[in-house]
């Protein structure tokens, strides 16, 4: 099988597609013949080493994809060959095969293509997981949701307006603004704006009112997080996903104890590899979500394996809106 590979460490350019022998279904997993692979920002962070989950050297990046069940190997009871899957995994998804535990498969609706079901892999289970396990939202609370065109960002502005929230999404231009607007946002923070550490709170106030938002949703850390602190209305709770800017913000007690906010981690493949029950009941739930028209992911460009590096420049680069797919099929 062809695999995209990673023998060290480092830049984009030092990665090598070659053949590697194909992989055999252990005991308890399966062998899926890749359709579709997404990328992520932390695949990224992967390639140059920089991820807090190294695998040895080498490997093939890739956190998720979709395909087809190829073989099962021994005690495997709720796949079979032929079933339509998504996967979620720590690697191995730039490739044409993949070798995987089954409790990690998800059986994906007749309607989804493999590109939209790999695109509704791991930012929508950490949109899922930040919303309903983390922040324990309720409808008609406000949501706050920074890199909002991203990839996690656009699924969290949807998963949180089909829960009923009233979203406000957190953008940089008005191509991000215009896809924010597409998956649901009721608002549009700007935050290429001058000052804002005042700015975003005072547009935050000007669309929900002087109490703040209920919940923040963020990705960006930096400047942004900061801000964002400040938006929070008393008792908010602010949930940490990423850090795509680079600067991973601190905040002090003090601001935690007056505002009586709770700031909370979100790092989905802890629950992946704890919690596999309730990422099936997560997946179950956002997959009826998608059956009756409430979540639609946002493939911005689908690319070969061979061109992996254009998809992922992209990403390296800030310019995906949405999602980018690599086809392996």
């Amino acid at each position: 099988m062809k695999a995209l590979v990673v023998k060290q460490f480092g830049a984009l350019d030092s990665l090598v597609i070659e053949e590697l022998p194909a992989p055999q279904a252990g005991d308890g997993e399966v062998l899926v013949d890749i359709r579709a692979a997404s990328v992520n920002f932390p695949d990224l962070l992967v390639i140059q080493g920089k991820y807090q989950f190294l695998p040895s050297l080498p490997f093939s990046p890739g956190k998720e994809c979709a395909g087809v069940i190829k073989a099962c190997g021994p005690n495997v009871a709720h796949l079979k060959p032929g079933d339509r899957v998504l996967v979620q995994i720590e690697y191995g998804a730039y490739a044409q095969q993949v070798a995987t535990k089954a409790v990690n498969c998800h059986v994906i609706p007749d309607a989804m293509s493999y590109t939209g079901a790999a695109a509704m892999g791991l930012t929508y289970m950490t949109a899922h997981f930040a919303l309903v396990e983390r922040a324990h939202i309720k409808p008609g609370e406000t949501v706050l949701v920074t890199g909002a065109a991203g990839g996690v960002g656009s699924a969290t502005v949807q998963v949180a307006k089909a829960l009923g929230a009233t979203v406000l999404a957190a953008v940089s231009s008005k191509d991000k603004a215009a896809a924010a607007k597409a998956s649901g946002a009721d608002h549009i923070i700007d935050t290429s704006v001058a000052n804002l550490r005042d700015a975003l709170r005072d547009q935050v106030h000007a669309a929900v009112g002087k109490r703040g938002v209920d919940v923040v949703v963020e990705n960006v850390g930096g400047d942004v997080f900061d801000a964002c602190v400040r938006a929070l209305a008393w008792s908010g709770r602010l949930i940490v996903v990423g850090f795509a800017s680079g600067r991973v913000p601190e905040i002090k007690a003090g601001v935690i104890l007056v505002k009586n906010i709770s700031v909370i981690g979100m790092q989905f493949a802890n629950y992946r590899d704890r919690e596999p029950a309730k990422c099936l009941a997560a997946r179950e739930q956002l997959f009826d979500l998608y059956n009756a028209g409430k979540l639609k992911p946002q493939v911005m460009a689908m690319f070969p394996l061979e061109r992996y590096m254009e998809a992922l420049a992209l990403m390296r680069d800030r310019k995906v809106i949405g999602k980018v797919v690599l086809t392996t099929g």
